[in-house]
C-alpha cells in the first residue's frame, strides 16, 4: 500500500508551500492544481469553471410556481465534476507514495488511512502571507484594504469549511479528523517544520 499524506489548510497559512516541502523531502508526489487540470481535461470544462465548482458547496435547487426547479434544464456538471475529481484522487493514491492539497482527499482516501495534516494560523499571519506570496491572486490586490483583505481570506475559509462539511458530514479544522494540525504561525521556517514533520511520519 503506497503512503498517502493529505494536507488541508486555512486559506493563507502557509499550507500549499508546507506540503510541496514534505513532499520533496520525502521524496513524494506532489498534487494539488494538478488535479484540477486534469479534471478539466475529462470534462471538457474550463479550469476556472472546474475550480470554482471543486471548491464550493452545490446549491441545492429549490421548487418554483411551474413544479420544476431553475435547474432543471441545466447539466449537472457540478456532479461531474465530484465524480472526477473522487476517480482522480484514488487513481493518483494507487499510483505512488504522495502528498495531496485539500480536495476532501483525507475522507475521500479515508479506508487507505492516510497521515491526515490540518495546517492553520492567526489572522495576522495569514494577512501578511497573502501580501508577501507573489503566487497568491490575493497579494496582487494592493488596492484591498487589510480589512478588505482579511474579510476575503476569512470567506475563502468559510467556503472551505461549507464544502468540506457538505461532502464528508464532518467538521473542517476540527482536530479529531486529522492525525496532526500544525500552526505555522509558530514556525515561519518552512523547511525546517516540513523536516520534522517528515522525520515525524
Amino acid at each position: 500500500m503506497n503512503k498517502i499524506i493529505t494536507i488541508g489548510r486555512e486559506f493563507g497559512s502557509g499550507g500549499r508551500e508546507l506540503a510541496r516541502n514534505i513532499a520533496e523531502i520525502l521524496g513524494y508526489a506532489y498534487y494539488d492544481r494538478e488535479i484540477i487540470s486534469e479534471i478539466a481535461k475529462r470534462t471538457s470544462l474550463s479550469e476556472r469553471y472546474v475550480q470554482n465548482v471543486a471548491e464550493h458547496r452545490p446549491i441545492i435547487p429549490f421548487p418554483i410556481h411551474t413544479g420544476r426547479t431553475f435547474w432543471a434544464v441545466i447539466p449537472d456538471y457540478g456532479q461531474n465534476v465530484q465524480q472526477e475529481q473522487h476517480s482522480i484522487i484514488r487513481e493518483l493514491a494507487e499510483k505512488s507514495d504522495c502528498v495531496i492539497v485539500g480536495r476532501g482527499a483525507d475522507y475521500i482516501l479515508r479506508n487507505e488511512k492516510p497521515y491526515r495534516i490540518f495546517v492553520y494560523s492567526d489572522a495576522d499571519s495569514k494577512l501578511k502571507r497573502c501580501r508577501e506570496n507573489s503566487s497568491n491572486d490575493y497579494s496582487k490586490g494592493e488596492e484591498m484594504t487589510d480589512k478588505e483583505l482579511a474579510r476575503r481570506i476569512e470567506q475563502i475559509n468559510e467556503s472551505r469549511a461549507e464544502y468540506y462539511e457538505f461532502y464528508t458530514g464532518q467538521k473542517w479544522g476540527c482536530r479529531s479528523n486529522y492525525d496532526l494540525c500544525v500552526n505555522t504561525a509558530s514556525f515561519p521556517d518552512f523547511k525546517k517544520l516540513a523536516q520534522a514533520i517528515a522525520s515525524l511520519i
